[in-house]
């Protein structure tokens, strides 16, 4: 049996946000609209879409995250070039990193258009994710692609470089986002001409960076000379996996477990059931947001399409999780 393609089922493909049809469709659009489980008329696929997408909660390591960036923006408002400040925020995988960029992104630009009215051609975000092996002109094609500027071979990197700078302070953008700057390797040649070419955009361009990496602090990219740059001129703010160890984590825990719980639209599903197994979630999941996210929307989906339209601690066992929770959470037995 052949699968309809996605056009034809409903589903139109969503662009990578790292284009800005694909940044300013993930800002603006609407979440799946929520009905009440047993609204009969409330079809199956929408009730598909709608579980699929279940958004993970604020924590309050986000919140502190958003507060700092505020607090850039207005020290960098009126800062000449090359006396800006940014942020990194670091930490494991999976803990939710770039759902936090990401989140801090949409409220700035929502913020943005609520400020600057009837200005449609307003930039104020730039979204772009460090590619593999990156080098200087790279890097900067991401800038351009994000843009939607035409790049050509003929084009040398520092003619790129000042049509991307040039073009992103005519669009007013006053905060840019780079992912995965931990793939940035210091210690060979293209990855320190790339993080000296981040250190001039960063200099050209009148915004607040923010960066995301796992674990920047035992990379290469904060020794020697650059990174001492780079340490002078960024704060870093820590994005580890939720603690279950105090009754303040268990609590912080457990209001995001069951927050994610009253979203659910299961017509059999027990309110409470998930909360009564947070110990179990937090174990499971070693407290990332990422992990967390996939086992609960995954069982859902489960219980949606086999009819059981509820949730149970088996049904959260049976769920496969990634390779590294799995690890984590079942360690394999000793012979």
């Amino acid at each position: 049996m052949v699968n309809e393609p996605a056009e034809a089922a409903g589903f139109a493909p969503l662009a990578p946000a790292t284009v800005w049809q694909g940044w300013d469709a993930f800002v603006n659009r609407a979440p799946a609209a929520a009905h009440d489980a047993a609204d009969p008329a409330w079809p199956q696929g929408e009730r598909e879409d709608y579980h699929s997408e279940l958004a993970v909660m604020r924590t309050p390591v986000m919140n502190s995250i958003f507060t700092a960036v505020r607090r850039l923006l207005l020290v960098n408002r009126r800062q000449q070039a090359g006396a800006r400040r940014g942020l990194i925020i670091s930490g494991p995988a999976t803990t939710g990193k770039t759902t936090t960029m990401m989140a801090l992104g949409r409220s700035f630009q929502l913020a943005d258009a609520r400020q600057h009215p009837g200005q449609a051609g307003r930039r104020p975000v730039l979204f772009i994710s460090v590619p593999p092996a990156a080098t200087p002109k790279m890097l900067v094609s991401e800038f351009a692609r994000f843009l939607g500027m035409p790049i050509t071979d003929r084009l040398n990197q520092t003619q790129i470089t000042s049509a991307v700078c040039d073009l992103l302070c005519e669009l007013g953008t006053q905060l840019v986002l780079i992912d995965d700057v931990h793939l940035l390797d210091t210690q060979r040649r293209a990855g320190a001409e790339t993080s000296d070419q981040l250190k001039y955009l960063g200099e050209r361009i009148p915004a607040t960076f923010v960066y995301s990496a796992i674990d920047i602090e035992s990379s290469s990219l904060l020794s020697g000379v650059r990174g001492a740059q780079i340490a002078g001129r960024f704060k870093i703010f820590s994005h580890p996996p939720l603690a279950y160890a105090t009754e303040q984590d268990q609590a912080v825990w457990h209001d995001l477990v069951h927050t994610m719980e009253s979203m659910l639209r299961l017509r059999a599903h027990r309110p409470g059931t998930l909360v009564r197994h947070a110990a179990y979630l937090h174990q499971r999941t070693a407290g990332r947001l990422g992990s967390l996210s996939h086992l609960i929307r995954e069982a859902a989906l489960i219980a949606l399409t086999e009819g059981t339209e509820r949730i149970t601690k088996q049904l959260l066992s049976d769920v496969a999780l990634d390779a590294a929770a799995e690890t984590r959470a079942r360690p394999p037995r000793r012979t």
